[in-house]
């Protein structure tokens, strides 16, 4: 943690990027978007308390799969007047969809692995079926006279 004037706590991009785990790249691409507003001094960004509490509100929405988009009305209202309570009620919003969503994929994967067994099953009948008449074909084969076996 870097001491600017303000005594006001303050990181740089590294030490930013290591807390939470991201690359350089990750925290100047967020940069990129407006969704980050370090401070700058020459080359060096230097990050707030703010700019921390934003970056941890950006990785928590990407890591429940948010698109960028909400993820920038969620940390933008952060900022509003209204502040903290219109921020909690758009993302109970945005939670209720996501949580549908999610619950329609899991139903069509668990679909989809049910018919993948059914699948699996029949071809292992099949493949079962073919290497028993192959069998059998085989032993009548080998058990005529004059044949020589191998």
């Amino acid at each position: 943690m870097l001491v600017h004037m303000t005594s006001a706590p303050t990181w740089t991009i590294a030490q930013i990027a290591d807390e939470f785990g991201v690359t350089h790249r990750t925290v100047r691409h967020y940069e990129d978007l407006g969704l980050l507003s370090p401070e700058r001094l020459g080359t060096r960004r230097i990050y707030h308390r703010r700019d921390r509490t934003r970056l941890g509100l950006i990785l928590r929405g990407r890591r429940l799969g948010f698109p960028l988009e909400q993820i920038r009305t969620i940390v933008d209202l952060f900022d509003a007047p209204r502040g903290r309570r219109a921020q909690l009620e758009y993302v109970l919003g945005q939670i209720d969809e996501r949580r549908i969503d999610l619950e329609r994929r899991l139903k069509d994967a668990q679909e989809a692995l049910h018919e993948l067994g059914e699948f699996e099953r029949r071809c292992r009948d099949d493949l079962a079926t073919l290497e028993g008449a192959q069998a059998h074909v085989m032993g009548r084969y080998a058990a005529r006279p004059g044949r020589v076996q191998r």
